[in-house]
């Protein structure tokens, strides 16, 4: 997926004079509230990247947006573009040094947010500037792109709305209190390690073959368990023709492994429900082993997403009444 809406022309135009003028009030006031507390509002660098749900959204972000550019990130742990993405992005939001915020938002356990943006496809990255939301980019972007997207999201955010961002100390505590102690390292740590960072080098077979070894030792390990179906969806892809994947699937409705193909290009490309509805079709239109081969992909599939996923959920019951 190529990035889109990279530019910020036109942003100007979405904003109402009398939006600005209320955020550059709000973000005045709200520095007058520091200075009278006897503060000077700094926080930590860790705190420049959020993790933010639909019960936090209007306090985290778009309160939020009335002192500083929040840009969201939104993000699925399924989804290989996004863990290249968003450490870019937080790496960028410590860099800039309080000229934005950064909110992340996991699309799997905030499904009404990722409706209410209009999100097709993940990684996606908006912006919101004093309550309004932007399109900045969607797919992943290289970094100098990145770096421009947020110049221009800063240069709107001082000049049209008053927002010089947020006071950053190295030597504050992050969240205003104390860390939590480190946890013990757990049994299968060291090879689940190895396996994330088989899967960050690019070595899929590295990464299939590590999780595999946890569940020799582990079997219920449900880390290992998923991050083994990422991989081995990884690995199916690796390589592969996208639009001869496409066109087979189109022309050969009954070509178990062309759908099957399909389903594993939709998955990534963060089409969930199209993936499941694509396989719970060819499971309605195939018998015996076809369809039994499709059954399993299909099993495959939800472990990529996780049981607990209500999409997943849903295409269970679906599965369901296409066997029975």
């Amino acid at each position: 997926m190529q990035p889109r809406n990279m530019s910020m022309s036109g942003v100007v135009d979405l904003a109402a004079v009398k939006a600005a003028q209320e955020a550059k009030a709000k973000a005045e006031q709200a520095r007058a509230q520091a200075a009278r507390e006897g503060g000077t509002g700094a926080i930590s660098p860790a705190d420049l990247v959020i993790d933010v749900d639909e019960a936090g959204f209007e306090r985290d972000v778009l309160q939020r947006s009335a002192e500083v550019p929040v840009v969201i990130d939104f993000w699925a742990e399924w989804c290989e573009p996004c863990k290249q993405l968003s450490p870019v992005l937080e790496r960028l939001a410590v860099e800039y040094n309080g000229r934005f915020l950064l909110a992340k938002v996991d699309v799997d356990a905030n499904q009404m947010l990722m409706q209410q943006f209009g999100i097709q496809g993940i990684p996606a990255v908006f912006a919101v500037v004093a309550g309004q939301a932007l399109p900045l980019f969607q797919g992943a972007a290289g970094e100098a792109q990145i770096r421009q997207t947020l110049d221009q999201l800063v240069q709107v955010g001082e000049q049209r709305f008053g927002l010089t961002g947020l006071t950053v100390d190295p030597e504050a505590v992050p969240g205003g209190a104390p860390a939590a102690p480190e946890q013990p390292a757990g049994p299968h740590d060291g090879l689940l390690e190895a396996a994330v960072q088989a899967l960050d080098s690019g070595d899929l077979s590295g990464a299939v073959q590590a999780y595999k070894n946890v569940l020799n030792e582990d079997p219920g390990n449900q880390e290992a368990k998923l991050g083994l179906a990422q991989a081995e969806l990884l690995q199916r892809v690796q390589g592969v023709d996208p639009q001869q994947v496409r066109r087979d699937a189109a022309d050969k409705p009954a070509d178990v492994q062309a759908q099957i193909a399909a389903a594993d290009l939709d998955l990534v490309g963060g089409h969930v429900e199209d993936a499941f509805g694509r396989l719970i079709e060819t499971v309605q239109r195939t018998v015996g082993d076809d369809r039994d081969t499709v059954r399993m992909r299909l099993l495959e599939l939800f472990e990529v997403v996780g049981p607990d996923d209500p999409r997943v959920i849903a295409a269970r019951r679906a599965l369901a009444r296409a066997l029975f």
